[in-house]
């Protein structure tokens, strides 16, 4: 047995308009082509669904009950194909973003396209996936994710990559720690003793240490890895070493006294934030749409 949506389509515009005359100025179709409809189905049933009465087509016992059951199955079709041909379900748009991205721009980002894109207001958020950079890179070239948002640099020569925002990374100590009084020329040597803590390799963070704090150290800085930005905060908090990391991730400690900031040899450093994208990964509406509000959306001058 195949029957199939048209058919039913049809039996259902017989159903509510009681001819196939009528079903088929309803459908567009014309009144034989609507006969051969119903004609196919009753045969596929191996039952009639209507007593003719004269031009009349009356639902009889059977097609009664296969009413009831055709008719939620044609408007959950109607429902899907809305659904999908328009693409504009942003809860079916895969957004992945490394770790401070994520945890800091993430949240007013999706709040502020909420108020500023109509099609968002109706559709719910979009999957947000926080992982470390080289994770986000792996979910956006392996076609699981429509965007990326990373905080180091992207080394997979098959996705399409452009600056994105630019932030400024800090040194962090405890708001009691010894650095705090030395002189540059002492805070240097004592830098290449102290305790770093640091995000695992694979982090964005964790790159840009290596590639601008780690040969100012010599050969074998102590270095202590913690897999969050907020175990980093709260341990170098409670005095167990010292971090580098970006100021959005900080600015709350830093308000409040429980984290210092110390100031580099080098002089304030920044680093580049990257969106990446596979060029050959199809896009929904929906996508297109946070792709490109991604593209010009800055941040709320309080979150710099």
């Amino acid at each position: 047995m195949r029957i199939t949506l048209r058919q039913l389509e049809i039996f259902i515009a017989i159903a509510d308009y009681g001819s196939t005359a009528a079903a088929g100025e309803q459908l567009g179709l014309s009144q034989s082509a609507v006969s051969a409809g119903l004609h196919e189905l009753e045969n596929q049933l191996d039952t009639r669904v209507f007593e003719r009465i004269g031009k009349r087509l009356a639902l009889n016992a059977e097609g009664e009950a296969l009413k009831a059951q055709a008719q939620p199955l044609l408007d959950q079709a109607q429902t899907l194909q809305q659904d999908f041909s328009a693409g504009n379900n942003w809860q079916r748009v895969r957004f992945a973003a490394s770790t401070t991205i994520g945890n800091y721009y993430c949240p007013p980002l999706l709040a502020q396209a909420r108020r500023e894109l109509p099609s968002a207001l109706t559709t719910g958020l979009p999957e947000l996936l926080i992982r470390n950079t080289a994770d986000v890179i792996a979910l956006v070239h392996g076609l699981r994710a429509d965007v990326g948002l990373i905080e180091g640099e992207c080394h997979q020569a098959e996705l399409a990559c452009e600056p994105w925002l630019r932030e400024e990374l800090v040194l962090v100590c405890a708001k009691e720690d010894a650095l705090l009084a030395m002189s540059p020329g002492q805070r240097l040597a004592a830098l290449k003793q102290a305790q770093w803590l640091l995000r695992e390799p694979g982090s964005g963070t964790r790159e840009v240490w290596e590639q601008q704090i780690r040969p100012l150290l010599g050969d074998q800085p102590r270095m202590a890895e913690l897999g969050q930005s907020e175990a980093i905060k709260q341990a170098v908090a409670a005095g167990l070493g010292i971090a580098y990391l970006s100021r959005i991730a900080v600015t709350d400690m830093l308000n409040n006294g429980t984290l210092a900031e110390l100031q580099l040899p080098t002089g304030i450093l920044y680093r580049q934030l990257y969106l990446i994208w596979h060029p050959q990964k199809s896009r929904t509406k929906a996508a297109t749409a946070l792709f490109q509000y991604l593209r010009q959306w800055q941040p709320p001058a309080s979150n710099t």
